[in-house]
């Protein structure tokens, strides 16, 4: 029997990510190659026409998957029965802004979504926060949709978690597919700390330590942590835009991985609601190693930490909680 379809929304839909994201959506790689889809794009209305272009070119790219799209500039009628949200727009900080006033810009955004989003959407969406400051994001939505489970609000840092297993699989010369369990704690942003202390490399003779493959603690200490941060930056100076495509396959993997599951002794990096998991301050959305099973993520438990990994994921908690403040004298 035919699946029923699963309502996907995407705001910012007509921007570079979201461009890039609904046809991965609608081809299968966010839920599956057997979930039919309905789409939702939602984006401001200076954007109606390229709204509508995207519109256009998904209807003519005949996605079998495909059946229904809603694209609008209403935000109630964009949030309306979704079971997935991954929110995409959000005001970025321009040359000169503070950060306090990209938080304020954002609260005013988040502030309408999520509260169509908590009247509109289906029962036990999740939603996951793609748009900087992607963790701090994420918590202004949950304020503003306080029947929200905070299992279901996530935010992305799939992307720096992919962008780690690139670079040791560069590396090494091995497949990138060969490599797991690398870990970004904390923040979606340049104090992020990728971490391979748990991290292994499928070989001929079995799964190997990655710090024992490399066998150089100096770069990966150093070298390899600060590429991951500034990859971001290193994009934009290079493609003159900023990272699009990849942020919407990695989105696609963060929703795969949670509605389907991750592999058996796999874990992925997602945002996540701080339970005071490894002495990280609870009530942050922080980016710890999980495992999915049943449409439910849990953050994996007992690995051990390193002093040297202790003060990154302090340094990085730390900006979370200064960001939080900012956010949160936004809100009044």
């Amino acid at each position: 029997m035919a699946k029923e379809p699963m309502r996907v929304l995407v705001t910012g839909a007509a921007g570079q990510i979201g461009y890039a994201l609904v046809p991965m959506i609608a081809r299968g790689a966010m839920l599956g190659p057997d979930q039919p889809v309905i789409l939702h794009m939602l984006d401001i209305p200076p954007a109606t026409d390229s709204l509508n272009g995207v519109k256009m070119e998904l209807v003519d790219a005949a996605f079998p998957l495909l059946k229904g799209i809603v694209a609008t500039t209403d935000v109630v009628e964009a949030c309306t029965g979704v079971n997935v949200a991954v929110m995409v727009g959000g005001f970025p900080r321009k040359e000169g802004m503070e950060r306090k006033d990209v938080m304020s810009k954002n609260v005013s955004i988040y502030k309408s979504q999520a509260s169509a989003l908590e009247a509109h959407a289906a029962p036990n969406c999740k939603v996951l926060v793609v748009a900087n400051p992607a963790n701090t994001n994420a918590l202004i939505l949950k304020e503003f949709a306080p029947s929200f489970a905070e299992k279901n609000i996530t935010c992305l840092t799939r992307l720096d978690h992919n962008r780690a297993l690139a670079q040791i699989a560069e590396r090494l010369n091995v497949q990138v597919s060969d490599v797991k369990n690398v870990i970004i704690w904390g923040n979606h942003s340049s104090t992020q700390y990728p971490d391979v202390n748990h991290a292994t490399v499928k070989t001929t003779t079995g799964e190997e330590p990655v710090r024992k493959l490399v066998a150089d603690d100096e770069w990966l200490n150093s070298e390899f942590i600060t590429t991951v941060q500034k990859r971001g930056a290193t994009i934009i100076t290079v493609r003159k835009a900023s990272s699009a495509l990849s942020a919407a396959s990695s989105a696609c993997d963060h929703i795969r991985d949670w509605v389907l599951g991750t592999p058996e002794g796999t874990f992925v990096s997602m945002g996540v609601y701080s339970d005071g998991s490894y002495g990280v301050p609870a009530g942050l959305i922080y980016s710890f190693p999980v495992t999915c099973s049943g449409g439910e993520w849990k953050i994996v438990q007992g690995l051990p930490i390193d002093e040297f990994s202790r003060k990154k994921m302090d340094e990085t908690a730390q900006e979370l909680s200064e960001e939080k403040a900012i956010a949160y004298s936004c809100l009044n």
